[in-house]
């Protein structure tokens, strides 16, 4: 089932509607037509510059999986930066996400709010902070990651000797600059409980650590970045407009 969670109220929609919910869903947040039947993204991006694509999901919720499947399979796109988000409001009913944080519920209600959605849902994926999809569907969610291109215009980030660069661009106000530590690996993780009970499910770049390392207005910017973690684990950093703004610059790092 999808998960809804509103300012006021936890509902969750019932299998007989969840088709109308989610074809809504689809066309309200993406408000793309249904693309040619091909399969091939055109991400506008590069490797240089990839595409920010954010996917927000549990291993609690029984829609995920689907949309989990299909971001996966554009984690080893050089012109693309898929992150997994593992957010908590599936936390209380029966299986307790084993990757899921406070931070990443809030990231993905910082979204909601910047766009005038009164709550969030799973599974959704977020495009270079500009457009939304629910992400089940791999030609809708192509087709959005062509439609939210960030286009070349953002700064270019560059890193040495443990500091992050970040060029001259144009900006419309002050941004954060965020650090993202994520696992590469093929995670496989049995679900024992709640409405995947007995599925196992994999992910892929799943995001272990998420920090604000400063700011960036325009100008030539250099920040310290702090010490790594786990030699498992992978960075990029993201140059994002204010709170659930326009991701404006990304890079691996």
């Amino acid at each position: 089932m999808n998960r809804l969670v509103g300012k006021h109220r936890i509902g969750v929609i019932s299998a007989g509607v969840l088709v109308t919910i989610a074809a809504l869903g689809a066309i309200a947040l993406n408000a793309a037509p249904n693309p040619a039947p091909n399969s091939a993204t055109d991400s506008g991006a590069s490797a240089a510059a990839p595409a920010v694509v954010e996917l927000y999901e549990s291993q609690g919720c029984s829609s995920c999986p689907p949309a989990n499947s299909n971001v996966n399979a554009l984690a080893d796109r050089r012109d693309i930066l898929a992150l997994n988000f593992a957010v908590t409001y599936w936390d209380q009913l029966g299986w307790k996400d084993t990757f899921a944080k406070p931070a990443y519920t809030a990231r993905q209600w910082d979204y909601a709010r910047a766009a005038g959605r009164p709550q969030v849902a799973t599974p959704q994926v977020i495009i270079n902070g500009r457009g939304a999809v629910v992400g089940n569907d791999p030609k809708r969610l192509a087709a959005a990651i062509r439609d939210n291109a960030r286009g070349n215009t953002g700064p270019v980030i560059t890193v040495a000797a443990g500091k992050v660069m970040i060029g001259k661009g144009p900006s419309s106000g002050p941004a954060t600059v965020w650090l993202v530590r994520y696992d590469p690996r093929d995670l496989v993780v049995p679900i024992r409980a709640g409405e995947n009970n007995g599925r196992t499910l994999a992910h892929r770049n799943i995001v272990r650590s998420l920090a604000a390392v400063g700011t960036w207005k325009g100008g030539a910017t250099t920040l310290e970045l702090p010490a790594g973690g786990d030699a498992n684990y992978r960075s990029a950093i993201l140059v994002q407009q204010g709170q659930g703004g326009k991701i404006v610059a990304a890079a691996r790092l």
